[in-house]
């Protein structure tokens, strides 16, 4: 058996009680299963067990103690949250054990992080003191007992710390919008809206960085609509299903909403229950920060090597799509102004901005910017060109289907929008129809329409510091690759610039 191995069992019994130096962990019966979940984590890396086949008791089969998760987000250089969904007024402790933690003696504990479930039962616990560049074991017990899934891992990988000192790393975005689970007692009558949850592991077996839910991620019902505790239970149903766990500790998820997570179809800023819509998207959703003082909403920004992505709120700002045109608004000032700011500010060769509506399509169709708030559009198209503004590329879902659109400009680089959708909801048809005026859409990258399927999207960014590349790909519901395109940053730079 190699020394490595050796080393790794030895270090396993001393943590599992086999010998007298036992770790400081082992004091309570948390930090004791914790113990037992790192053994068994050593005696897989040691190749003495299965990943997927444990000796050791947990709840996984025994008790429903965890609903949902563990999910990852705000995955940064040192720290990292990890969400759960479980009973009311649990205590959850989430602990994070590093590679070499075992051989080295001490603890083994790498960061450790405990908290209380809320009202609606979930939990968010955030490690603190890891170390760039680093995979970390995860576990987690709900009131001393080891909810830790068995039949994937759960691990976190932080960002590596690569400024002065190296190439930014080649990373992958997974992307997608609209997930509809089906729920018959509340569903429409007929045939089931949502598809497959299967598409969910086919995202999952690319192994993701990160993933970015682009709204319409829950499908609020009529029955949900007028009643916090409604939204908090289709949340709650939408995040249970069994297909999507997996995906949820393989990645760091990012989200923004549109109208169907928020509130009533086409919904605006006059819905009522808002507020309570933001408090139960941002209770499942961890994020470092969101909106700004005053001024309320999902939007947020955070960077993933050298690519910074800004997400963006469609709705608690919105204008009613009927307003005079005067009135008209999606973002709103407050938010369309942060957005540009941060857009000047940032140095990233390619600046992600995501929105739930579609942004570029020209059209004047449903819900897209130049149907409902064509003056803000051209308001934050000239103030990107005013600005000399590089690398700006646009994500955005709820239209059920695919497509790339390119928007060509005279004097500057051209600006791409990704429109990805739908996961699971209703695969739309509309845009194949000869009579539809989206059948010959004049900003669309031939071959990239992707309509009547359900499907996902990527963005992986690759390449040296000075010549980053953005290759998107659309996938089909059973993973096989439909498309991809590629842009390099220095294609999406000012004329005359730096």
């Amino acid at each position: 058996m190699p020394l490595r191995s050796l080393l790794l069992v030895a270090a396993a019994l001393v943590a599992g009680g086999c010998a007298p130096a036992l770790t400081a962990a082992s004091s309570t019966p948390a930090g004791q299963a914790a113990i037992e979940r790192a053994v068994q984590s050593a005696l897989v890396r040691a190749g003495l067990a299965s990943p997927t086949a444990s000796p050791l008791p947990t709840a996984e089969a025994e008790a429903p103690a965890l609903h949902a998760g563990p999910m990852l987000a705000d995955v940064t250089h040192r720290g990292a949250a990890v969400w759960v969904l479980t009973s009311p007024g649990s205590e959850v402790v989430v602990d994070a054990f590093g590679p070499d933690s075992l051989e080295a003696g001490g603890t083994m504990l790498a960061a450790s992080g405990r908290t209380t479930s809320g009202p609606d039962g979930t939990a968010t616990v955030r490690l603190f003191g890891l170390e760039p560049g680093t995979t970390y074991d995860v576990t987690v017990t709900v009131d001393g007992v080891d909810v830790t899934p068995t039949s994937y891992a759960t691990r976190v990988e932080t960002q590596p710390l690569w400024q002065w000192r190296t190439d930014p790393p080649a990373f992958t975005a997974a992307i997608g919008s609209c997930y509809y689970d089906n729920d018959p007692a509340y569903d429409r009558p007929g045939d089931a809206y949502g598809g497959s949850p299967s598409i969910f592991g086919e995202i999952a077996a690319l192994d993701p960085d990160l993933m970015l839910w682009l709204g319409d991620n829950v499908y609020l019902r009529e029955v949900d609509w007028w009643d916090a505790a409604g939204i908090d239970y289709r949340y709650r149903h939408s995040r249970s299903e069994p297909a999507l766990q997996p995906l949820l500790a393989r990645a760091a998820h990012y989200a923004i909403w549109d109208d169907h997570d928020y509130g009533p179809n086409d919904s605006d800023r006059s819905y009522v229950l808002k507020d309570e819509a933001l408090e139960t998207f941002s209770d499942y959703w961890p994020a470092a920060a969101r909106g700004l003082p005053g001024v309320p909403g999902v939007f947020t920004h955070f960077q993933w090597a050298d690519v910074e992505f800004f997400m963006l709120d469609d709705r608690y700002h919105r204008a009613p799509n009927d307003a005079p045109d005067a009135e008209r608004q999606i973002l709103g000032p407050e938010q369309a102004q942060w957005l540009l700011d941060a857009l000047t500010t940032s140095q990233a060769p390619f600046k992600i901005v995501a929105v739930g509506g579609q942004f570029l399509n020209p059209l004047p169709v449903f819900e897209t910017f130049a149907a409902i708030a064509p003056r803000e559009r051209r308001t934050l198209l000239d103030q990107i060109a005013a600005r000399r503004i590089e690398g700006v590329v646009f994500l955005s879902g709820d239209r059920h289907h695919t497509e790339l659109l390119k928007m060509d400009r005279p004097g500057a680089y051209p600006l791409y929008e990704f429109t990805s959708s739908p996961l699971t909801a209703g695969a739309s048809t509309y845009p194949l129809r000869g009579d539809s005026p989206e059948y010959t859409n004049p900003l669309r990258v031939d071959g990239t329409l992707v309509a009547g399927e359900h499907n996902f999207g990527t963005l992986t960014v690759t390449g040296p510091r000075t010549d980053r590349v953005l290759t998107m790909r659309t996938y089909k519901a059973d993973g096989a690759l439909l498309w991809e395109h590629a842009v390099r940053a220095r294609n999406l730079t000012v004329p005359g610039g730096e």
